[in-house]
């Protein structure tokens, strides 16, 4: 299978930098890797949600490790995004308890309301969704994360709001 290269402008900031080595500040000398997972987040979050290859690159930089190390951690843990998302993305829980409850067939219902496969970004940039292991949220089930906050006991009548309160721009994504 031959993987799409996407494209991404690379803007580090004299902000970005600054929170970049504040993080690195935490750790000890020639421990720099350990900001590893932070300064991901903080990249990922300045750079519309997702990673280019580019972008992993200059991470692997500023930490003065090796590409790999950045590549390895970030095909890891789904948090990381390689390629452009919507703006909102739909991240169902797929495991037993939430598919017990009927997960499954919510995100089946999501991807047909919305036009798109699971992993896919409508035409118009605004919902990408996908399916993620355990949130953690079981008594809660089915449940799906949007951006920093749970949605849960979810139905499809919930998630009809769901999508209209995001093309009206009511959802809040972010805690900070």
């Amino acid at each position: 299978m031959e993987r799409k290269h996407y494209k991404q402008e690379i803007n580090m900031t004299e902000a970005l930098m600054n929170r970049i080595n504040e993080l690195i500040s935490h750790y000890p000398e020639g421990k720099q890797k350990s900001a590893l997972l932070p300064v991901l987040h903080e990249v990922q979050d300045a750079h519309n949600n997702w990673l280019s290859i580019e972008l992993q690159d200059k991470v692997a930089e500023i930490l003065q490790i090796k590409p790999i190390e950045v590549y390895e951690v970030v095909t890891f843990y789904t948090m990381f995004n390689q390629k452009p998302i919507g703006k909102y993305m739909f991240e169902f829980c797929q495991t037993s308890c939430c598919c017990l409850r009927g997960a499954e067939d919510l995100m089946d219902y999501t991807s047909e309301k919305l036009g798109i496969k699971m992993g896919e970004t409508t035409p118009d940039g605004m919902f990408t969704i996908a399916g993620v292991e355990c949130l953690g949220a079981c008594g809660y089930a089915p449940m799906m994360q949007l951006g920093d906050f749970y949605k849960e006991k979810l139905t499809e009548e919930k998630i009809d709001q769901i999508i209209a309160d995001c093309r009206e721009d009511k959802i809040i994504l972010h805690d900070k």
